[in-house]
C-alpha cells in the first residue's frame, strides 16, 4: 500500500466542520472525505475502536465547545482569577475524560 504523504488542509467553519462530521458515515473525517471524492474504499489495517456514530458526534461538539472556552481563555477579556477557575474546571473534565476512555478502550 503506498503511503499518504500530501496533506491538504481546509479551514471551514464551526458550522461547516459539525455539517461534515454530521454527513460522515465514518468516524474518522479524512477516511470519509476520501471516499466521498476519490470514490475509493478505505482500507484499514487495524479495526477501528466500536463507537457509536451519535455518541462520536457528541464528542465533537463538546471538543468544539472545549475549544471555544480555550479561544475564551486566552483572551484578554478575562482576569486571571477567572482563568484560573476555568483552567481548574478543564483539568477536571480532562480527568473524568480520561477515565471514560479508559473504560472504553478495553473494547478495541
Amino acid at each position: 500500500m503506498e503511503k499518504r504523504e500530501r496533506v491538504i488542509k481546509i479551514r471551514c467553519t464551526d458550522a461547516e466542520y459539525d455539517t461534515l462530521v454530521e454527513r460522515s458515515t465514518k468516524l474518522r473525517l479524512a477516511e470519509w472525505i476520501r471516499e466521498t471524492c476519490l470514490g475509493v474504499p478505505a482500507k484499514r489495517t487495524a479495526p477501528l475502536p466500536t463507537v457509536s456514530p451519535e455518541l462520536q458526534r457528541q464528542l465533537t461538539g463538546i471538543g468544539n465547545n472545549l475549544n471555544q472556552i480555550a479561544r475564551a481563555v486566552n483572551s484578554s477579556q478575562w482576569n486571571s482569577i477567572d482563568k484560573s477557575r476555568v483552567i481548574t474546571e478543564l483539568v477536571s473534565i480532562e480527568r473524568h475524560l480520561a477515565e471514560i476512555k479508559k473504560a472504553y478502550s478495553n473494547d478495541c
